[in-house]
């Protein structure tokens, strides 16, 4: 039985020809992927702002004038607490549930705060291992011997509200805090204040968003 054979010498395969997009359908599948685009990089940096105030940076409202010149009541400020470590000179907020100052034995005792609810905003001077040393005659702050200065007050440190006789060793793991307004701050020179712990500081303050002055709260302050 012969075999039917096909010559394929010579011939060219048929080329296909390459299907023509309409223009105007293009151009709506290029709008399409940029608006696709344009919401992808909205969701993100919506998701990136969402986390960044949730875990980093929450905003904050000065309640009082214990801080001022520095800061004033009813600022708007972003705070963080993302790996930080209170430093000398930072102002911090901080909860006030309870005091810490020495008893007549020279041990730590823990008193009362001004209020489970309270929430103070203060200047840290004074870090654990410090001594702090306040001469309100003069109104001179002393941190390990070395006089303080302090642009950012708003007055001298005269008033001595009896939490402590000094000079004072801060404990390991506490603060010493004073508002910038000295004449009209509760803060560690009080029975009801005292060192502050560790986990009492909520975090720092480092910008200031109110409308009405915006810009840095650390403009007048350098490292002594």
């Amino acid at each position: 039985m012969e075999q039917q054979q096909f010559n394929t010498m010579g011939t060219e395969p048929e080329e296909e020809m390459p299907e023509m997009q309409d223009p105007k359908a293009k151009k709506k599948n290029e709008t399409l992927r940029d608006i696709a685009d344009m919401l992808e990089t909205v969701l993100v940096s919506v998701f990136v702002v969402v986390m960044l105030f949730a875990y980093v940076i929450r905003p904050v409202t000065v309640d009082g004038s214990s801080m001022e010149a520095t800061l004033h009541n009813g600022d708007r400020l972003l705070m963080t607490d993302f790996f930080y470590t209170p430093k000398q000179g930072d102002i911090v907020i901080v909860n006030n549930d309870s005091s810490y100052t020495y008893d007549s034995e020279g041990d730590l005792q823990k008193g009362a705060g001004l209020s489970k609810d309270k929430r103070l905003i203060k200047r840290v001077i004074a870090v654990g291992g410090q001594t702090i040393g306040i001469d309100f005659n003069t109104g001179d702050v002393m941190v390990d011997g070395e006089v303080l200065d302090e642009p950012y007050i708003n007055n001298a440190t005269i008033i001595d509200e009896g939490a402590f006789s000094y000079p004072v060793t801060v404990p390991e793991g506490y603060y010493f805090v004073m508002g910038d307004n000295r004449q009209n701050s509760t803060d560690s020179r009080s029975t009801f204040v005292g060192f502050v712990p560790d986990d009492a500081v909520l975090g720092k303050a480092v910008f200031r968003i109110s409308l009405s002055d915006f810009g840095g709260i650390y403009d007048n302050y350098s490292k002594n």
